[in-house]
């Protein structure tokens, strides 16, 4: 299977040349990132009441002051499906003063 060059791209690649068959349901990861914890429990708790099939994990991330929320949802992970749910992600995290730092497979 061909994917575009840009990074999503590559990282579906990658991931099928792992030998991750991406004809499958996975659990697939949004991360986003935020100043203040206070920020990511607002987009946790709107996910929560609006989102039933999206989980949340909030954890402080590796740089101070600095605070991760993960958004994980069962999908088929094609190019055009992440693409979208990347972006619909990214507009969200946008209104409570966060942004996208990528996304992932759970192993």
């Amino acid at each position: 299977m061909d994917f575009p060059t840009d990074e999503t791209g590559e990282v579906l690649a990658e991931m099928q040349q792992a030998g991750i068959d991406l004809s499958e349901t996975h659990d697939v990861v949004f991360f986003h990132l935020f100043e203040q914890q206070v920020q990511a429990q607002a987009m946790a708790d709107f996910i929560k009441e609006n989102m039933p099939d999206v989980r949340v994990n909030i954890h402080p991330d590796e740089t101070p002051n600095v605070w991760d929320l993960d958004c994980s949802i069962k999908m088929v992970p094609s190019y055009d499906a992440v693409i979208k749910q990347e972006t619909d992600f990214e507009e969200l995290a946008n209104k409570f003063s966060g942004y996208n730092d990528g996304w992932g497979i759970e192993a």
